[in-house]
């Protein structure tokens, strides 16, 4: 009775949605299935998020400030820090961060609080779907327990999923709209009435697995895949350089096959929301059945020691100059994780700005997206990026290859520059060196 209930307010789009975490996963989510024609309600512990939803502002790039703006005139879409509303929702989303503690151990406390909060406002005919990235066994372990204490059948009375989110933020082709979703029901009455929900708002496929533990397992293998062929073209840029090879030439020829490859490139180390933390969390969950995963720790090892290994290379190519590292002026070009975004979660252009101001440099950087940093102690305000301001540095070091970094008037202008990222691909000069 209750699935075919749930199953037609979806259906004929009656039923209220509720979004729990209203960040880079969770707003463009929420705007999406407001536009297929939802109620939606976003729940949020931050009251300048709600308040910034409420007044139609965005702050997320993924996110266009028309339809955002548009969808709350409308009332379709309404944010809120009272977590009793989510007694009115039929369907409730869970996308709260799953970031990792200082041991490098998976912190699920949102999601738990998350459940939590949930459970104590859930009713019969409801449909839970968690979002967050974590380890496989989560949605079984974690939610479906105070569920059924609750006394509700899942499957039954209450229905629960897994449908791992895919964002990426910044990419022009694939936007939470468009991008395939997959979906593990605890059932499959679950995963029916989760799928039915995504295919009702967005245009992706969405592929249903067997249960919630493949596809917690499916998403992790995603960004571990990244890690792993990340960590081998920086190993691989570290040999080149040794060896007096280019490594970005390398890849262009390599991929030239037809088959058999993915270019994957090197850098300063590894940001964003998943692809340094996700690989840990496989790698706690494994201790549980006694296996060492080698190579994925190999390949976080590698990684995580880009930021060190470009510092080094900089100290190099200051020492020709006889110069030292300590007291030299080092301007950073970019703050974000990647390019063209303003996102600087586990940015390596921090770790590299910290390590240069924890020897001794005289630093500054300049983001066109990012115009403030506060990273372990280290606080900084981007500085105009001026011809002025590349001479008067010793070194500039381009941590981000964002669009707006014109490479030529980088080049002609710096004393010498280190380039992370290739975007001065096709420069040949005598102050440039690439990793």
């Amino acid at each position: 009775m209750y699935y075919e209930q749930l199953l037609q307010k979806i259906e004929d789009r009656t039923a209220t949605l509720g979004v729990l975490g209203l960040g880079y996963v969770g707003l463009p989510l929420a705007v999406e299935k407001a536009k297929a024609g939802f109620a939606v309600v976003g729940f949020d512990v931050q009251s300048r998020k709600v308040r910034l939803v409420n007044e139609g502002h965005n702050y997320i790039g993924d996110v266009v400030d028309s339809d955002l703006a548009a969808l709350v005139q409308a009332g379709r879409l309404t944010a809120t820090d009272d977590f009793a509303r989510l007694a009115a929702c039929d369907c409730v989303a869970i996308c709260v961060p799953t970031p990792l503690d200082e041991h490098f151990q998976p912190d699920i406390s949102y999601v738990k609080n998350s459940a939590e909060q949930i459970a104590r406002y859930a009713h019969k005919g409801m449909l839970i779907v968690l979002e967050s990235t974590t380890y496989p066994g989560t949605t079984e372990e974690v939610i479906l327990p105070l569920l059924t204490q609750k006394g509700f059948t899942v499957g039954k009375d209450i229905f629960l999923a897994f449908s791992p989110e895919r964002v990426d933020p910044g990419n022009k082709q694939y936007k939470t709209k468009n991008t395939p979703k997959v979906v593990g029901g605890v059932t499959p009455r679950c995963g029916a009435l989760a799928a039915a929900i995504y295919r009702s708002v967005l245009a992706g496929d969405v592929t249903v697995v067997s249960g919630p533990k493949v596809a917690e397992m499916e998403k992790i293998l995603e960004n571990t895949f990244r890690n792993i062929n990340i960590a081998l073209a920086n190993e691989m840029a570290v040999l080149c350089h040794r060896m007096g090879i280019s490594v970005w030439e390398v890849i262009d020829a390599a991929k030239t096959k037809p088959y058999g490859f993915m270019a994957f490139y090197p850098g300063p180390g590894l940001g964003g929301h998943c692809i340094p933390i996700d690989p840990f969390y496989l790698t706690w969950k494994a201790r549980e059945y006694q296996y060492h995963t080698r190579l994925i720790e190999s390949a976080g090892e590698i990684n995580t020691g880009m930021p060190e290994y470009c510092v080094a290379r900089v100290a190099d190519l200051l020492n020709r100059q006889a110069k030292p590292l300590r007291g030299s002026n080092v301007l950073v070009l970019g703050a974000a994780y990647k390019k063209d975004i303003d996102d600087v979660r586990e940015s390596p252009a921090l770790e590299l700005m910290r390590l240069f101001n924890e020897k001794g440099c005289l630093l500054s950087y300049h983001d066109p997206f990012v115009p403030q940093i506060n990273y372990k102690g280290l606080a900084l305000a981007s500085q105009p990026l001026t011809a002025q301001t590349l001479q008067a540095a010793d070194v500039v070091v381009i941590a981000t290859d964002h669009s707006a970094f014109d490479p030529h008037m980088i080049v002609s202008n710096a004393n010498l520059v280190f380039d992370s990222r290739n975007l001065t691909a096709g420069i040949q000069a005598d102050n440039l060196e690439r990793l």
